[in-house]
């Protein structure tokens, strides 16, 4: 027990700073010009970059004897990234901001997919179904408290304020790394760059890790033009730009409370059909919450987001139930930080047209991401 609670409580740290870091940097762009576009061109630069960093991140791990000192070391350097984020926006022009927060996207994967490819070694005793949604329960942990912290700590002390936080958080997660298991025998060390490959091709591949991975990078590209729109609906629904992020805070208890019931129930449902069935729950909500946009109503708003937010996390689990049935054991990491890498660049290809579309219309940026997520669902399995 000590063991999970060690893994749950670093991810937890890390994955919050993470989450805290997105809306800390839209706040921020927005403080300095007072539009959407800057905030979304500095998230976009962060979680860009993460299609590169993702696969080399996991063919590091997958060769390494102490992936956890690996881990550790990627946190570092992230918090330190985001550090001199906050020091520098504002003070550099913003395609350097922009080049910069790519820089330390590069890492993003490590925080994500680097984690949870050392679950089954960190707690290998625990049923698989109710790990995987414990796993994911501290991405929604997370995704409720970062966007509420980044809103609470921008409101009293700045939006840069709100990005070192985020930083500390990230720092606390470094013991926890530390002490995760080592490889089970030896890795052979072998040149970086084929092996990357390798863990590119196991996700690319046809079957259920490439379904899965493009019905889920859909699904998050909708769920990136929702987040750039929530500070926007704050600012014109909720009276200002940070109830935004506590709207995405309240979208997250949702998520939390779904894998609550989850882990009670592992394996009720198949992954795969509960991947399909949670991204069509998305796209009626993000249809729902353009509806409520459109017609200025927050009640219906509210409602609507925490449909997506209860679909949001068993979506999660049931991606990692497939990630940890699929992946050949020596290309684990590979295939996480590859499939983390292939997420979190798919939201941020979502953020650039979102900023524009939702200064111009929210409603319509809404149903765009819709759109998205109803693609995703009614995407075949090839």
């Amino acid at each position: 027990m000590r063991d999970v609670t060690r893994y749950l409580g670093g991810a937890t740290a890390a994955r919050t700073g993470d989450e805290m870091s997105g809306p800390a940097l839209l706040l921020l762009g927005m403080a300095l010009t007072g539009e959407a576009v800057a905030g979304s061109a500095l998230l976009a630069g962060l979680t860009g970059a993460a299609a590169v960093g993702g696969p080399l991140v996991g063919a590091l791990l997958d060769r390494s004897a102490r992936p956890g000192r690996l881990l550790a070391w990627a946190l570092c350097a992230y918090a330190a990234g985001l550090v001199a984020l906050a020091l520098a926006v504002g003070r550099v022009p913003l395609p350097l901001a922009v080049g910069a927060a790519a820089a330390v996207g590069l890492l993003g994967p490590a925080l994500s997919g680097g984690w949870t490819a050392q679950l089954p070694r960190a707690v290998p005793s625990a049923p698989r179904g109710r790990v995987d949604a414990w796993d994911a329960m501290t991405f929604g942990a997370a995704s409720l408290l970062g966007p509420a912290l980044a809103g609470a700590v921008a409101v009293l002390a700045g939006a840069g304020a709100a990005l070192a936080c985020a930083a500390a958080l990230i720092a606390l997660a470094v013991p926890a790394a530390l002490a995760l298991p080592g490889a089970p025998a030896a890795r052979p060390a072998g040149r970086v760059l084929p092996r990357l490959w390798e863990g590119v091709r196991a996700v690319l591949a046809p079957g259920a890790l490439r379904w899965a991975t493009a019905v889920s990078a859909l699904s998050v590209a909708g769920t990136g033009m929702l987040v750039v729109c929530a500070p926007l609906l704050g600012m014109r629904l909720m009276g200002g730009a940070e109830q935004g992020a506590l709207l995405l805070a309240g979208m997250a208890v949702c998520s939390l409370a779904a894998n609550l019931v989850m882990a009670r129930r592992p394996g009720a449902v198949s992954p795969d059909a509960l991947l399909r069935v949670c991204v069509a729950v998305q796209a009626a909500g993000t249809a729902g919450a353009a509806w409520a946009a459109s017609a200025s109503c927050t009640p219906a708003l509210v409602a609507a987001v925490a449909l997506v937010g209860a679909a949001e996390g068993p979506q999660l689990a049931a991606l990692f139930a497939i990630r940890h049935r699929e992946a050949p054991e020596p290309l684990r990491a590979r295939v996480f930080t590859t499939g983390a890498s292939l997420k979190i660049s798919a939201f941020a290809a979502g953020a650039p047209p979102a900023g524009p579309l939702a200064q111009s219309s929210v409603p319509a940026c809404l149903v765009a991401a819709a759109l998205l997520h109803a693609v995703a669902a009614l995407a075949p399995r090839r």
